[in-house]
Order: structure tokens, then C-alpha cells, then sequence
């Protein structure tokens, strides 16, 4: 059998039914990875909000959950473990850039790609910015299940906590983003004539 360019001999005494077991479970696998990845890059988007550092996080995510694929239950969506391998990395990341503080130069990359007319632009600023003002914990949950498209159940597995306090933090993380877009702390700029 290949995998990845290298031969896996199994042993004579494993029958037929578990080889071909064996080989569906990888393929399961590997077609659940690959239907993740879109949903992980936003989701690491909208943590780092830098394209580069968002490929460097799926990369990373996609190299653990390889090397750690026999800890996955097989039959199990694949996305909320991925995610929650995704979400430790960053949270690592966020822990070592903390010890270790730089300057970050642009504090919304490539914005003008996201958003065609300078209206949008500031909208979509606008909304991190807001985003920036929830609690972690709100945060985390609200974009689980906005931007990375996981049930609330899969979300709350990913988060490690119950279906019900995730559905809190989402609707607390909505409430305030709402009251936030809602009164901009930025002053009215007035035109005089």
C-alpha cells in the first residue's frame, strides 16, 4: 500500500477486510482534510487577520493533525478536531508573541482586497474593530461558528465546553458587537459651511 510516496507493508496476518478498513479510514480521512481547508484558512484568517500568518497556522494544523491522525476517531467529523488543533496553535502562538512582543506595522493587511469601495473598507475595519473589543472566550465561539461554519456542536466540542454556554457566549458575543456597531465610540466628523 502508498502513502504519501512511502510503502506500508501490513502485516500477512491482518485479512483483506481490515486492509481494505484500513485504506477507507485513510481515505476518509484525507478527503474530510482536504474538504476542511477552506473553512481552517478562514478561521485562521480571522484570528491572525494576516494571509501569511494564516497559511503558516493551516500549515502547521495540517502537519500535527497528520502526525497525530491515529489519536482521531475514525466515523467522527474530522472539521471540530482540526479546528481545535487549529485554535491551540494559535493560542500557543498568542502566548509566545505575548512573552516575546513586536510591532506589527499594518494591523489590517490587504484590506483593499477584502473590500471593493472605501465605504466597505471602513466597514469591514469598522468590524474588527469591534471584534478586537469582545472578550476572547465570546470571540473564539462567535467565529467557530461564523467564520469557520462548525455546528454549535462541533464548535462546543472544538472549544471544549457545553453546547449551552457556547450558545451564551455566541449570543453575548452578538449582543455586544451589535451595541458596538451600533454607537461608534469614533467622533462625528461635521462638515462646516
Amino acid at each position: 500500500m502508498q502513502q504519501w510516496g512511502k510503502s506500508i507493508d501490513l502485516p500477512p496476518s491482518i485479512s483483506i477486510t481490515s486492509q481494505i478498513t484500513f485504506m477507507s479510514l485513510r481515505l476518509s480521512f484525507d478527503k474530510q482534510l482536504e474538504e476542511a481547508l477552506p473553512d481552517l484558512w478562514r478561521y485562521a484568517w480571522s484570528l491572525t487577520r494576516d494571509r501569511d500568518s494564516a497559511d503558516d497556522l493551516v500549515q502547521d494544523c495540517v502537519e500535527r493533525a497528520l502526525r497525530k491522525r491515529l489519536l482521531w476517531f475514525p466515523g467522527r467529523s474530522l472539521k471540530p478536531w482540526l479546528t481545535k488543533i487549529l485554535l491551540n496553535l494559535f493560542r500557543d502562538q498568542w502566548r509566545h508573541n505575548a512573552r516575546h512582543q513586536t510591532v506589527a506595522l499594518d494591523q489590517l493587511n490587504n484590506i483593499a482586497e477584502i473590500a471593493a469601495s472605501p465605504h466597505e473598507r471602513l466597514e469591514v475595519k469598522e468590524i474588527w474593530s469591534a471584534l478586537d473589543k469582545i472578550p476572547n472566550e465570546q470571540k473564539e465561539a462567535l467565529l467557530c461558528v461564523v467564520v469557520a461554519g462548525l455546528s454549535y456542536s462541533d464548535a462546543a466540542a472544538a472549544l471544549d465546553i457545553p453546547k449551552g454556554t457556547l450558545m451564551s457566549r455566541i449570543a453575548r458575543a452578538r449582543s455586544k458587537l451589535k451595541t458596538e456597531m451600533d454607537n461608534p465610540t469614533s467622533p462625528k466628523i461635521r462638515s462646516v459651511t
